[in-house]
């Protein structure tokens, strides 16, 4: 390519360090920078030209020019932090933190030419649960009952008719004051607590499938990895358990499921994501009905699957492909 891959991630990032030593291998000028460490270790210059925004940037060990930036590999950066400066209040920080953020972010962002993988904003764009569904519905995948309220009578009604019922959150729990992250599982709901406390937010509602197994599918611009999950002690949702006592087996995905989910990341701007479906083992392996639409993080962990090497070098050679 004789251009660079910029990696836009966190130090701790074990998912991304799989894909840098697949780009070494192969010989890219990999530059890896957290944009939260702006200042004396994190600086930069950008022009704003005919052609975009040229100039440079500067960490501790390289110094790249963004017209030599052919790929970013935008993963999972730390969040903008506010800096120390001396004698500063917390507004005036705050105000030095966001303006980190649209100014140097803004650049990292908008590099002329450059193939994102995947662009923040199509990420956010894709983050949306009632997008994903609707928009797997539109591509023909099957997608359960699903209903989106902060109406408890319309909750008890849609229960009656599509029980058992699951609840999801959109999203997970905001970080704690330690920095402590958290999660709520996908969980059955009983229909008599479903009380008026309903209306101060809004619910996801979907009817349960009856799995078998879990899928996840990594989908790396046109190729497709799938991995049958199961949990040894059935759980509704495999992701709240040990994830070392999980059962991973290849799984045969149907022509017609693969070609939707690469419409489906067409359809958002991607170039990545991780798919979760339920199983039904009771269909015959070939059929598309068997695969049951979740969710698809457009920015989902990867690197603890057994094919995690081989989803790596996807990554690698996808960025190598540059604009």
């Amino acid at each position: 390519m004789g251009q660079a891959v910029l990696v836009v991630t966190c130090l701790e990032d074990v998912t991304a360090d799989l894909v840098i030593e697949e780009l070494n291998a192969l010989g890219a000028r990999v530059v890896r920078v957290d944009p939260a460490d702006i200042g004396p270790e994190l600086t930069f210059g950008a022009a704003l030209g005919l052609r975009g925004w040229t100039g440079s940037l500067t960490t501790p060990s390289r110094t790249v020019a963004f017209e030599e930036i052919g790929a970013v590999y935008y993963r999972r950066p730390s969040p903008w932090r506010m800096p120390r400066l001396a004698g500063a209040d917390e507004r005036t920080r705050a105000f030095a933190a966001a303006e980190a953020k649209h100014g140097l972010g803004g650049v990292l962002t908008n590099i002329p030419g450059c193939r994102y993988v995947n662009h923040p904003a199509a990420v956010t764009r894709a983050e949306f649960k009632t997008a994903q569904l609707q928009t797997a519905v539109e591509l023909g995948l099957v997608v359960p009952p699903t209903l989106v309220t902060n109406d408890a009578t319309r909750a008890r009604a849609f229960a009656a008719e599509h029980g058992p019922v699951v609840y999801k959150p959109f999203r997970g729990l905001p970080v704690s004051g330690d920095g402590q992250a958290g999660a709520i599982w996908a969980q059955r709901i009983d229909p008599a607590t479903l009380d008026e406390s309903v209306v101060l937010m809004p619910h996801l509602f979907q009817a349960e499938v009856p799995k078998t197994a879990d899928a996840r599918i990594t989908v790396v611009g046109r190729q497709v990895f799938a991995q049958r999950i199961r949990a040894p002690d059935g759980v509704l949702d495999w992701r709240r358990g040990d994830w070392d006592a999980l059962d991973h087996q290849p799984l045969t995905v149907p022509p017609a499921v693969r070609e939707a989910l690469v419409a489906y990341l067409d359809a958002f701007g991607l170039a990545f994501g991780c798919f979760d479906f339920a199983l039904r083992e009771e269909l015959t392996r070939d059929a598309p009905e068997r695969f049951t639409f979740i969710e698809c993080n457009a920015n989902g962990q990867w690197g603890w699957l057994p094919d995690s090497t081989d989803i790596a070098v996807a990554f690698a050679r996808l960025l190598m492909e540059g604009p």
